[in-house]
């Protein structure tokens, strides 16, 4: 993870670049940055704004994954013998 140097979790990654384990650790670290009493006011907002940006992307991550998990089980209810689908495959 780079550093701009806004604080020990900050990173300049694009929130949606970032794996989803990646953004959990830069959450985390946010979070105990805020718990500190010695937190930098300055920074508040910021930090504020790239955690909700962060939450944003993890949630859009659990509902791809839920949905592809649900497209998975209902092609094996519909026909137990068949190979499951896949959720990338665009045809061609």
């Amino acid at each position: 993870m780079t550093s701009d140097g806004e604080g020990a979790g900050a990173s300049t990654t694009p929130a949606d670049e970032l794996g989803y384990g990646e953004a959990v650790d830069e959450l985390e670290a946010i979070l105990a940055e805020l718990e500190v009493d010695d937190a930098d006011v300055d920074q508040l907002a910021q930090r504020v704004r790239r955690a909700a940006e962060l939450i944003r992307v993890c949630r859009g991550r659990i509902d791809a994954a839920r949905f592809e998990v649900d497209q998975v089980v209902a092609d094996l209810d519909a026909d137990p013998g068949a190979p499951p689908a896949d959720p990338v495959d665009d045809g061609g």
